[in-house]
């Protein structure tokens, strides 16, 4: 019997998340890391311990010429995205960005087409949404066990690592971003950003944003490169049950409270008695504990295989890099608020 070939994936970039994305890519079975490309020579030395079998590159249009490897994942600054994405598209490669899939939406809308015209997969690294609590928090949210969504609101923060080329919004927001998209299947009306640099670079290092959407769900994202404290903790109010997703705990990523509100005519009600919440302990559910990122290169190699769109798809990367943009145009107009409109290709 024939075994299947292995899929040969490159990987373009082995500095901070690039190690995690090379382990992750090596522990299939169906695949292996055909070679890596860093510009520094350390980092090719530091990927030679580890992986003495795997060839070291410096320059990424070696790799993406390599007519053996099958896919390229990119984990490189993102203004160098999308010429990456694209030459490596253009190669016949599979592809894999890191979050954000590109600075702008017309380059990313570009590399959306590309992918579809040479039948290739176009993926983008929106790890969470492979994240055991992300999906059962949509699961619980599409039952509508929550009843109807009244607002999220979300807090990632911690001091530092601050970039070069983005700010803390093209950092830090798209996890936020890529969830509610993953979550809810909706798109704002509207989107407000306000923030403040505090260092010579002009980069916004704290952000407040604010999605507007139809029948009155408010989502709220504060993102930060200068807390004290690391902070990653997504609040969803519901009319029948509220949830508190807390990336940072071990055992309990994710509790349900029984509180609820009634909304409608409340007659002569005082405004307190619309609230109601039980006396019982909050509910933890059970969550697949796999590895969000093992899961997210399965999802690669297996949409490849089977030709079929992975769930972080190019169109997914391109909602979020939209919101992004119209994030920084209201940042740039001191909060005011930038209608969506009509995007979707």
């Amino acid at each position: 019997m024939n075994k299947t070939p292995l899929l040969r994936i490159g990987v373009i970039g082995y500095g901070y998340w690039g190690p995690n994305l090379v382990r992750s890519f090596a522990a299939l079975q169906d695949a292996e890391v055909a070679c890596v490309c860093d510009l520094q020579q350390p980092r090719r030395e530091h990927l030679g311990v580890n992986y003495p079998q795997v060839p070291a590159v410096h320059d990424w249009r070696q790799l993406v010429a390599d007519p053996s490897v099958d896919a390229v994942v990119v984990a490189t600054p993102v203004s160098t995205h999308y010429a990456i994405a694209r030459e490596a598209l253009g190669n016949g490669k599979h592809v894999l960005v890191e979050k954000p899939l590109t600075v702008s939406s017309a380059e990313a809308a570009e590399l959306i087409e590309m992918s579809r015209q040479r039948q290739l997969t176009l993926m983008v690294g929106h790890t969470f949404v492979y994240q055991g609590a992300v999906r059962k928090i949509r699961e619980i949210v599409r039952a509508g066990e929550l009843g109807e969504v009244l607002y999220i609101d979300s807090t990632r923060a911690n001091f530092g690592i601050l970039q070069d080329d983005i700010n803390v919004v093209w950092d830090l927001a798209p996890h936020d971003i890529s969830i509610m998209d993953f979550v809810l299947d909706r798109t704002p009306l509207s989107v407000s950003a306000t923030g403040a640099s505090h260092t010579t670079k002009g980069l916004e290092e704290v952000a407040f944003l604010t999605f507007y959407f139809p029948g009155g769900l408010i989502a709220h994202v504060n993102v930060s490169w200068l807390a004290p404290i690391k902070i990653r903790r997504m609040i969803i109010g519901g009319t029948r049950r509220m949830l508190v997703y807390d990336d940072l705990e071990a055992a309990a990523k994710l509790k349900i409270y029984d509180c609820s509100i009634e909304l409608g005519e409340a007659g002569m009600k005082r405004h307190s008695d619309l609230m109601r919440r039980s006396s019982g302990d909050a509910v933890i559910p059970e969550l697949n504990g796999t590895e969000a990122l093992l899961m997210e290169a399965r999802d690669f190699v297996g949409s490849i295989r089977e030709r079929r769109p992975p769930v972080a798809d190019g169109e997914s990367g391109l909602r979020v890099v939209r919101l992004l943009e119209l994030a920084s145009r209201s940042l740039a107009a001191r909060g005011a608020p930038v209608e969506v409109g009509d995007w979707h290709l």
